[in-house]
């Protein structure tokens, strides 16, 4: 039987972690902004649900979120699956985002990093090859100190150790970042 009312206690835990985050989000904005008005672009990657995530949160800034604007530049590394599958062939799966920021990313571009364990190793590679690169990383984890957590220059590590609770808050804040890229873009 479904566990509703632990699930629902998890999920509200997880978002109350969020309500600490509003100075982190200010400032992913503002980055976001930043870069999008000097002509730079923002890529997403993860695994799995974060891989869902990241195209989900992608296509809300190419195509819209709320408004009617102009599309903003930003690229889910997670959708090519000829680009997927070749380099998983012709290399490893452990650098199949961090060959692509290499071929796409600028300086100042920002990189959106999910992973809930804050650890998978293709995630950390690419936020590596960003950080490299001269761009601005923020990525979201769940509570347990993690590669990513030490990583970015902003990290979002959620209350809880649940993956999907942890996604729930993920696709929150994302949307909280959309809604004020929405404000900026006006």
């Amino acid at each position: 039987m479904i566990q509703f009312e632990l699930a629902l206690q998890e999920h509200q835990k997880a978002i109350a972690s969020v309500m600490e985050m509003s100075s982190q989000i200010e400032i992913s904005v503002a980055k976001i902004v930043a870069c999008l008005q000097s002509g730079g672009k923002v890529l997403w990657c993860g695994n799995g649900g974060s891989a869902a995530d990241a195209q989900h949160m992608a296509a809300e800034l190419m195509v819209r979120y709320v408004k009617n604007r102009a599309p903003l530049a930003s690229i889910a590394l997670t959708t090519d699956s000829s680009i997927l599958t070749a380099h998983s062939n012709d290399y490893t799966f452990e650098t199949v985002f961090s060959r692509q920021v290499e071929a796409l990313a600028k300086p100042g571009d920002v990189l959106m990093a999910l992973s809930t364990s804050g650890n998978s190793a293709n995630v950390v590679n690419a936020v590596i090859q960003a950080k490299k690169m001269g761009c601005f990383v923020i990525s979201m984890t769940g509570i347990k100190p993690s590669q990513l957590s030490e990583m970015s220059d902003v990290c979002y590590q959620i209350n809880s150790s649940q993956t999907a609770r942890i996604q729930e808050a993920h696709s929150f804040i994302s949307h909280l970042i959309c809604e004020g890229l929405d404000l900026a873009f006006d």
